[in-house]
């Protein structure tokens, strides 16, 4: 594979190609209003989308903002409909290619195969292997301070150029990271700025990988944890990691950083994690469970059946199998037919 992106963007800028993107774009959402209104004239608009995109004149619109609190209280601005057509065009003919391939290993999040389940599988895995070498060790957990706000768009720009030396495809580029306002901050609901993030925090995976030599180290999106034998060694990365972060990427680890004993334990994805041990940590329990009584009493009032709530929760029942929760699994999800 080419290292540089060079003379692709008119080969990849097809109908069928835009055409595909709007189908993965549309999945899930067929029946929200902005969907099916494009539906309606779908071929024309996606011309007229080609025609922006192969003379340059296309203008990322602007943004829907609205909050979510859970997990916790976040900003979403959400892009136009064909804006995010152009999205995962974008991603799906050079992001994945050039940059996905280039990723660390035990990256885990937003990409192909891998997801949290993986992520808490190989840590724990790694954790068992260091109780066995080394008897006692130490956790580096680390934590960046307001992430996706803190990018900076100069930055990021930067890191991508290194690769892609397309004119046409930078033009796209740039529309696309200062589509929002600000010099930092990427709008969390873009499905490029998924994958910009990773590619941003991909710098410092390498710099731990190959520069720190760092065996055991786990990154799921901006929580990542390092497995590390001695409290001194920890401290000394850990210094190195701030001092990266700071002078490269201008990113701050928050409070959550720390440093801790094995016995202890990890928190991570989601999971209370131990060698031996893997448990759903209270706050997702609670959530899960919240989340079945409101489809219960759904199906009770029938406005969904049974088929369309094990659907709703397949993901769910991932998250609880892999963990160490006796019957939990059956009572939680336990739905009539």
């Amino acid at each position: 594979m080419a290292k540089t992106i060079r003379n692709l963007y008119d080969k990849k800028l097809t109908y069928e190609n835009l055409y595909k993107a709007h189908l993965l774009s549309r999945k899930g959402k067929k029946t929200r209003e902005e969907t099916i209104k494009f539906n309606l004239k779908q071929e024309d608009y996606i011309l007229w989308l080609y025609e922006k995109l192969k003379n340059l004149t296309y203008k990322h619109g602007g943004y829907k903002v609205f909050y979510v609190t859970q997990p916790k209280l976040r900003k979403i601005e959400k892009s136009r409909y064909i804006d995010r057509i152009v999205h995962r065009w974008y991603v799906d003919s050079f992001m994945q290619e050039y940059f996905v391939k280039q990723y660390i290993y035990t990256s885990y999040a937003c990409i192909k195969n891998k997801g949290m389940h993986k992520a808490v599988v190989e840590l724990q895995k790694s954790m068992k292997h260091c109780k066995n070498i080394w008897q006692k060790y130490y956790i580096l957990k680390m934590d960046i301070k307001k992430f996706f706000q803190n990018i900076n768009k100069d930055i990021l720009l930067n890191i991508l150029l290194r690769k892609i030396k397309d004119s046409k495809l930078i033009w796209l580029t740039k529309e696309i990271i200062y589509s929002s306002e600000g010099k930092k901050g990427l709008p969390i609901g873009n499905y490029t700025s998924q994958i910009f993030a990773n590619i941003y925090l991909n710098e410092v995976d390498q710099y731990i990988k190959h520069k720190l030599k760092v065996k055991y180290y786990f990154r799921y999106m901006d929580d990542s944890i390092i497995l590390i034998k001695t409290k001194k060694e920890a401290k000394k990365l850990l210094y190195k990691i701030e001092e990266y972060l700071n002078k490269n990427l201008q990113l701050e680890l928050n409070e959550k950083t720390q440093i801790f004993k094995n016995k202890q334990g990890v928190n991570f994805c989601g999971y209370k994690i131990n060698e031996y041990r893997l448990k759903i940590r209270d706050k997702g329990k609670k959530k899960l469970k919240k989340k079945v009584k409101k489809l219960k009493n759904k199906i009770k009032q029938g406005e969904i059946n049974s088929k369309e709530a094990r659907k709703y929760i397949a993901g769910h029942i991932g998250y609880v199998k892999i963990a160490n929760v006796n019957n939990l699994l059956n009572k939680l999800f336990y739905i009539e037919k």
